[in-house]
């Protein structure tokens, strides 16, 4: 053994950058094996053959490339292999890409909306045009006393899905317009998911037109609701309007996202009609 041109396995970490540890890693994963270990000591040595490998082999983990196809390239090193392997990678960069992107959007939404809700004006009636929404419905009355009461609707809805839906946020209860009109407001008929635009929904969607709404923000969550349903049916009484579709009560900022109740912000939405309309 000619010790100057063999490397300790501290050396060779230094000079690629990588720990000790990874170095013993790709030894023991079929990639790079030392030129030399003392029998005695169990030290590993390294020599110049070995950093070419060690070269290839940063580069192909710089790409994302797994160990598994980086030792079976090695093993059969060819230029159609590696190009085969590296427009395999860039499709998968890519649809990651297109993952992170869909991320991104979500988040957004999620800001956008607690920030709103942070700046609600509350225990205010307002009419309001509603952009549509696309949404799953689920009939499945319910007395939610809090969000967790909803997760075994939650999870209905999430069966079956190729794609984990995220529902922070999303989830919201409603009451028909015939318990509406009729002034009941202690069962909600219907729980539903908003879907983001980027969202995929495998099974029955509903579009709900753009509608006017009468809308009200508290604080607070659905066991507090009752009581501006009632406000809401009244305003709707002053102006002539019944409603015209099931409630939409969501809340905006909940248990999810904080654990201070007072924080706490809910919001419905009342879709209206005429009452010659009705």
């Amino acid at each position: 053994m000619e010790d100057k041109k063999l490397f300790w396995i501290s050396d060779v970490a230094k000079m690629f950058h990588v720990s000790a540890g990874t170095l013993r890693h790709y030894e023991q994963a079929g990639l790079l094996a030392p030129e030399y270990t003392d029998p005695d000591t169990g030290y590993r040595y390294y020599g110049i053959r070995q950093f070419e490998v060690l070269n290839t082999i940063r580069y192909l983990r710089v790409l994302d490339l797994p160990l598994s196809q980086i030792a079976e390239f090695l093993q059969n090193r060819d230029t159609d292999v590696i190009e085969e392997k590296l427009e395999k990678q860039k499709a998968l960069i890519q649809q990651k890409k297109r993952e992170l992107e869909i991320m991104e959007r979500k988040i957004d939404h999620r800001i956008e909306q607690i920030r709103d809700a942070r700046c609600s004006r509350l225990e205010e009636i307002q009419l309001k045009i509603f952009p549509e929404t696309r949404m799953v419905l689920l009939r499945d009355p319910v007395r939610p006393r809090s969000y967790l009461d909803l997760e075994i609707a939650i999870r209905q809805m999430q069966k079956g899905q190729s794609e984990a839906q995220v529902f922070l946020g999303k989830v919201g209860v409603g009451i028909s317009k015939e318990h509406l009109r009729e002034g009941s407001f202690e069962v909600y008929d219907w729980v539903f998911l908003i879907l983001d635009e980027e969202d995929h929904y495998d099974g029955q969607t509903e579009l709900l037109p753009s509608m006017e709404c009468a809308t009200i923000r508290f604080r607070g969550g659905h066991t507090e609701a009752p009581r501006y349903y009632q406000m809401l049916l009244n305003f709707l009484k002053e102006k002539h309007l019944m409603p015209a579709g099931f409630s939409q009560e969501i809340t905006l900022i909940d248990d999810g996202m904080t654990s201070d109740p007072e924080k706490f912000v809910t919001e419905i939405r009342l879709p209206v009609c005429t009452a010659m309309n009705r």
